[in-house]
């Protein structure tokens, strides 16, 4: 559903769904009560300055009563954010694609706590292109490759790329070297099933159930402190190559999530999550041609060759 409102300093609005029947008198008390973290004369003032719009751009009233609009439009208030200190590296741009090499800390999109510190934000901003969307994703706290489209009249071939399991990707992590590694059993092809539940950080392993995951692993290097492996995931599960290096007593260096969830802290910028999406290849959609795309970063902790 196309947004009413342009991308405004690379930040698109926000789309709110709206119940047509319910106990409140108007989408005005709705929204306070949906978002009842925030102040209600703020909110209603932002009714009176015409920036929460319906789907044909007409502002809203703060009696506008409920059922009237389905969905609403407005666009978030910046949040205090932290300054992530680390750019976004353009590897490619051309008409349809950009390719970029994405730093630890920042995410790929708005969200939570952080907007104008996105991959997305920045790079709208930086390129010009408001219309500028992810094709896949990467956590926060995962560096390297990511794709975007710059039209929409393209966009649908590279994201079937993905959905179609066409694009081979490759990362590399480290990992502390657990008490009788065995560098023998590499390389080997891992399998779970992942379950991610509502309001859990962490996704969730099904021994049960048919594996729904599969990561061939693969050992790089290794000294008498860390193991450097390569990874190819077949699927793309939330978590999926950190759930799996953790299930073989190979958890991530850093990560505060596998193989135990550690409390929230505030980054800490000299440690980051030892994983790098190192490579992407596929055959382009449009011109028929192999695309290999490869990062410029390294992580910290490999061992030195």
């Amino acid at each position: 559903m196309a947004s009413p409102l342009p991308v405004r300093d690379g930040v698109g609005a926000t789309r709110l769904h709206v119940p047509l029947r319910g106990d409140w008198p108007t989408i005005a008390a709705y929204m306070i009560e949906r978002f009842f973290h925030l102040d209600p004369q703020r909110l209603l003032v932002r009714f009176d300055r015409g920036e929460i719009v319906a789907r044909d751009g007409r502002p809203l009233a703060r009696d506008t009563p409920l059922g009237a609009e389905e969905f609403v439009w407005y666009y978030r208030e910046p949040p205090l954010e932290r300054e992530i200190p680390f750019e976004v590296d353009v590897l490619h741009e051309d008409r349809d694609l950009v390719v970029v090499d994405k730093p630890h800390f920042l995410p790929t999109t708005p969200g939570g706590k952080y907007l104008r510190n996105s991959a997305l934000v920045r790079l709208r901003n930086l390129l010009g292109t408001p219309e500028l969307t992810p094709i896949h994703r990467l956590d926060r706290a995962t560096a390297g490759l990511l794709m975007f489209s710059a039209r929409q009249e393209t966009r649908g071939a590279y994201q079937l790329l993905f959905e179609n399991r066409a694009v081979r990707k490759t990362y590399e992590a480290v990992s502390a070297r657990p008490a009788g590694w065995d560098a023998a059993a590499f390389p080997l092809v891992y399998r779970n099933h992942i379950r991610k539940n509502r309001g859990e950080v962490c996704v969730q392993v099904d021994a049960a159930r048919e594996p729904n995951s599969e990561t061939l692993i693969e050992v790089l290097s290794a000294d008498e402190r860390v193991v450097h492996t390569l990874l190819h995931p077949h699927s793309g599960k939330m978590h999926q190559l950190r759930v799996h290096l953790a299930a073989l007593g190979l958890g991530i260096l850093n990560d505060g999530f596998y193989p135990v969830l550690l409390p929230e802290a505030p980054d800490d910028f000299a440690r980051p999550l030892q994983l790098l999406a190192r490579e992407l290849r596929f055959t382009d959609p449009l011109s028929g041609e192999p695309r290999r795309f490869v990062t410029r970063r390294s992580l910290q902790e490999a061992p030195r060759r």
